[in-house]
């Protein structure tokens, strides 16, 4: 019998995620498919593991104590991960963001009693992730004893995913032969990037960029669905490390998350719609063993992506041409 995991606080619960066999949502491919279920982390992504590492070890090395500030842009699953272990740690959390953020994750970081700073307009060079940078440093200059986890430029980001492809890897019995990753800050990507150049493992890995993001040098444009894509560049991406790259559209998003829903009941957020998408112009292997991340919960699109009134009102002239793809 399989034994339980046993927990010493909600913290302890974060990591160790079930991987899935995905029969049915690539029917017409002849690859193995799997999805690292990372929405099962208590906070609801796989930013969990990053805002705890980045709190516990900046606890450690006493950069914040107990009753300190917090304060972090984010476009919504960084913030819920932060704000699940700064009310545990006793830590205050102050979030920026823009007006991309989901009502529902607004909601959730109320809950968790997180201060909410929006930044209503965008830096014309930088966008909103530019804005909200700058509102950061302002607020750490006007409130004492305040510590910015910095999820764009420290260490620690990509360092907590090294246990995610530990788990895949161990989960897999080291088979996988690409890796599909939903960029944004690329801390996720580079963690698995140094993983498998440290440990010479043959994996490809295949990062997953938004049409309007700078990352892989295109152009920055409007993107509707948050949390995948930038408009700067990362200060850890390595191209030498990927196999790879990608970009797909906000609309292959939203019919990437569609598919997962209706073929495997499975109901996940834009980046990882994108992953789905991206998959499909793929050219994998017969019999390749291809593992994604099912990212973060779907519940928190529910007014935008998961909306078919939303769908019709930003992209009518697609959805016209083929409605079938969100089920209706």
């Amino acid at each position: 019998m399989e034994q339980v995991k046993n927990c010493q606080s909600i913290l302890d619960s974060i990591g160790n995620t079930p991987l899935l066999r995905l029969t049915k949502l690539f029917p017409g491919s002849r690859a193995n498919f799997f999805g690292k279920l990372e929405s099962a982390n208590p906070a609801g992504s796989l930013k969990d593991r990053t805002s705890l590492l980045i709190l516990q070890n900046a606890l450690k090395q006493g950069k914040i104590k107990p009753g300190d500030t917090i304060v972090e842009s984010s476009s919504g699953n960084m913030a819920l991960g932060l704000a699940q272990a700064c009310l545990y740690l006793k830590l205050k959390l102050i979030v920026v963001v823009d007006p991309n953020l989901n009502k529902h994750t607004e909601k959730l970081l109320q809950a968790y009693g997180a201060r909410i700073e929006y930044i209503k307009e965008p830096l014309e060079e930088g966008g909103f992730l530019a804005a909200r940078l700058d509102k950061v440093k302002f607020l750490l200059d006007e409130i004492p004893n305040s510590y910015w986890p910095n999820q764009y430029g420290n260490a620690d980001n990509p360092l907590a995913h090294h246990k995610t492809i530990e788990e895949i890897m161990t989960a897999m019995n080291g088979e996988v032969d690409y890796i599909f990753v939903s960029v944004s800050t690329c801390g996720t990507l580079m963690g698995y990037a140094d993983y498998i150049n440290m440990h010479k493992l043959k994996t490809k890995l295949v990062a997953v960029d938004a049409e309007g993001s700078v990352l892989f040098g295109g152009e920055p444009d409007k993107r509707l669905i948050p949390g995948h894509g930038s408009a700067v560049p990362s200060q850890f991406l390595d191209r030498d490390l990927v196999h790879d790259h990608i970009a797909v559209s906000d609309l292959e998003c939203i019919e990437g998350c569609w598919s997962l829903l209706k073929t495997e009941g499975i109901l996940c957020g834009g980046s990882t719609g994108g992953v789905i998408s991206a998959i499909n112009k793929y050219n994998l292997e017969d019999d390749s063993n291809c593992v994604f991340l099912l990212c973060d919960k779907g519940e928190r699109y529910l007014d935008t992506i998961y909306n078919k009134e939303w769908i019709s009102s930003n992209f009518p002239d697609q959805i016209l041409n083929d409605k079938s793809v969100i089920g209706w």
